[in-house]
């Protein structure tokens, strides 16, 4: 390859998403959000691609040790009987099996050091579905160079 193809394009490849990387910033705390971390987290992983997900905000209830019913929003609790049912015909996986399955793969999940304080959260406090707690610097660090998906 020339000098010429190879400078205007590796910066050009250099500057786009790293097709190979991605990061899921999960700051909603309802349960209809809970079924895209998991599909988007196990497939990224299952693909092979480096996964990071950055739990902030109302979500970080649910990566506690203490149990948390996830509500749905209001526009869609009356659906949310029919969509337990179709996921059990269909043989859907919950959430929680999803990113287990996705970290066994190499996927990781930390938890936002702000909002844990914010929120009276200690480390000993998040299941083992977290893996650290880091603040916001350390996640974009990790997330460089790569597609961050935002639920």
């Amino acid at each position: 390859m020339s000098e010429t193809a190879t400078g205007a394009a590796g910066v050009l490849a250099a500057a786009g998403p790293t097709a190979n990387r991605v990061s899921i910033v999960m700051f909603s705390g309802t349960a209809d959000k809970f079924i895209p971390l998991g599909v988007l987290t196990q497939a990224a992983a299952a693909m092979e691609m480096e996964v990071e997900v950055f739990v902030t905000g109302f979500a970080l209830h649910a990566f506690t040790k203490a149990h948390h019913e996830l509500p749905f929003p209001a526009e869609f609790a009356a659906m949310a009987p029919a969509l337990a049912q179709g996921m059990q015909a269909a043989k859907v996986a919950p959430w929680e099996e999803m990113l287990r399955q996705a970290k066994e793969m190499g996927a990781r999940v930390h938890a936002c050091s702000m909002m844990s304080e914010v929120m009276g959260l200690k480390p000993e406090d998040f299941s083992d579905l977290v893996d650290d707690v880091v603040g916001a610097a350390t996640f974009l660090e990790r997330a460089a160079g790569g597609e961050t998906f935002f639920i």
